[in-house]
């Protein structure tokens, strides 16, 4: 399992816009820091003002203010803290199939571009790397061999032939082991919740319960942007799952 090519943004518009049921915004404290000097900071409305230029370089930072605001608006529900959603996530996952048909539950505010089967599963030679076999033993690993040779004797066999006998075999006989990549983009939201319902989940891709120092979902999110103040808050309200 890998977690590549992470992007957060649009933290200012979400903050900015948690703003707007009680016209606060002179309240609002976070700012862009543009340098390594801990002087050298900005309001974002001077940064937007002043034209500033390769946000890519900036840092934007919560202020004491906001972030009271939005731990509060956290705690209150999902209808009080719509903000949320208006953070956006960006990863390119890699994943055993078995993994992804449990992700694929969160349709909503989700969105994901995938490594096609149907068109490229024939392409390259089938190896092991291109299955999850980290909780196989020896005698399971030899079963799943067996299977990489016979699926890569039918793609052969395909691009030989152009029968599509073969290449059907391949995607029946395919195990869920199989690795696939997508570019996921999500919302703080959609990883607030997933945290929350995954983080003793039995599948150590989701939880890393068994084994924290292999990838999972929920390591790969305690490295997110403020995941501690916003992702892995305690919720006072009981009663939401």
């Amino acid at each position: 399992m890998k977690f590549e090519n992470t992007k957060v943004f649009n933290f200012e518009g979400a903050l900015r816009g948690m703003r707007n049921p009680m016209n606060s915004w002179d309240r609002s404290d976070s700012y862009y820091k543009l340098s390594e000097s801990e002087n050298d900071s900005i309001s974002w409305g001077d940064f937007i003002s002043q034209d500033k230029i390769n946000r890519g370089k900036d840092t934007f930072t919560i202020g004491e203010n906001d972030m009271k605001l939005a731990q509060t608006l956290i705690k209150a529900g999902s209808e009080h803290r719509k903000f949320m959603r208006q953070i956006f996530v960006s990863v390119d996952i890699t994943a055993p199939l078995y993994w992804w048909s449990e992700y694929d539950t969160y349709k909503i505010g989700t969105t994901a571009n995938s490594c096609s089967k149907m068109h490229k599963i024939h392409s390259k030679e089938f190896c092991r790397n291109d299955f999850s076999f980290d909780e196989l033993n020896k005698e399971s690993l030899v079963f799943l061999d067996t299977i990489i040779a016979k699926l890569e004797e039918l793609r052969l066999k395909y691009i030989e032939t152009k029968d599509k006998q073969y290449w059907y075999a391949i995607i029946q006989l395919l195990p869920s082991s199989y690795n696939q990549k997508r570019t996921v983009t999500m919302t703080y939201e959609n990883v607030f919740n997933m945290i929350h319902q995954r983080m003793n989940h039995k599948l150590n891709e989701w939880s890393g319960k068994d084994d924290s120092s292999k990838p999972n979902f929920i390591s790969w999110t305690k490295k997110l942007p403020y995941a501690e103040e916003l992702l892995f808050i305690e919720k006072e309200n009981k009663g939401e799952n």
